[in-house]
């Protein structure tokens, strides 16, 4: 009677310490992201996410523009520029209140030609680009600035915060320098962002570099004053996207919270960073696989947090 008794304990005991392993298992197999089904939603990473030789495109890539068939434009005081079909655009000059405004076809591709450009609005972006494919602003061996001095103001429904504001794909290449200033932020892009060349000065109260899809970088120098983060992706929409990729370039970035935010993916092939702020990198999946890192954080050097339900939370 003892004896079976004893046994009896036993396996009570074993199956309780197997019922909860598998409480525990079902509790943590998907890092916190199984949807209401229970089925995991987590992406398995196999080696790089990204390749720079399927973001950027040739034209991405090529520093300075046709300008045989281009059109040029000086700018003066309170005069916007109105850009509505497909071709090459030189822009001189200094100014006060101007926009150059890009509203062209769903299928032209723009390119803004900086070649030593000064605007200072008082609220509204100094490049808009409303419609069009995508737009390149290249830069001339000139020194350009761009200042926001005032609040923005919305255009309608649409919150015009960056002194680059643009609503459809958008890449930054050349051979020159861009000094941006603002009191929100400095390049926005609602879809992807790209930047290939150029030196880039950017002081704003709220984010250097912000994109709905994507900020790719494969090359340039950037020096970052931000108020809140240097490099944001985040969209609210698709927790797939929102992803910042480098392939080179040199940053000094000073934010007051992070230098590099991604709600997704973070990949790192190369370049030379240095990161002062609250938290160095930040991102659901991050990935460094070349390039000289100098973080000086705060509060976390590199954090991978669980902002999207898309990749499993890592550092690699």
């Amino acid at each position: 009677m003892k004896k079976g008794f004893i046994y009896t304990i036993i396996i009570i005991v074993l199956i309780a310490i197997l019922g909860g392993m598998i409480y525990l298992l079902g509790k943590s197999d998907n890092n916190g992201t199984s949807n209401n089904s229970g089925a995991t939603t987590v992406n398995t990473v196999s080696g790089s996410i990204y390749s720079s030789s399927d973001i950027f495109t040739t034209r991405d890539l090529t520093q300075t523009a046709d300008l045989d068939v281009a059109k040029n434009y000086t700018v003066s005081d309170d005069n916007d520029i109105l850009i509505t079909e497909e071709g090459v655009y030189v822009l001189t000059g200094t100014a006060k209140n101007v926009t150059i405004y890009v509203e062209a076809g769903d299928e032209d591709k723009i390119q803004l030609v900086l070649d030593g450009l000064n605007i200072t609005n008082d609220n509204f972006p100094c490049i808009y680009v409303k419609t069009a494919d995508k737009v390149f602003v290249t830069l001339t061996s000139t020194d350009n600035t761009l200042t926001v001095s005032g609040s923005f103001t919305a255009d309608g429904s649409t919150n015009t915060d960056g002194v680059i504001f643009s609503r459809s794909d958008i890449t930054l290449n050349g051979t020159g320098n861009l000094t941006i200033k603002s009191t929100d932020n400095g390049i926005v892009g609602k879809d992807d962002i790209k930047v290939t060349g150029g030196n880039y000065t950017i002081i704003v109260t709220s984010k250097a570099i912000e994109a709905n899809d994507s900020i790719c970088i494969m090359d340039g120098t950037f020096i970052l004053k931000a108020g809140t983060d240097g490099l944001h992706a985040e969209n609210e929409d698709d927790n797939s996207l929102g992803y910042i990729y480098i392939d080179g370039g040199e940053f000094t970035i000073t934010a007051g919270d992070d230098g590099i935010h991604s709600q997704t993916v973070v990949q790192i092939d190369d370049g030379t960073i240095t990161i002062t702020a609250s938290e160095g990198i930040e991102g659901t999946y991050i990935q460094i696989n070349g390039g000289t890192i100098n973080i000086n954080g705060n509060d976390d050097g590199i954090n991978a947090a669980n902002k999207s339900n898309a990749y499993k939370t890592t550092i690699n």
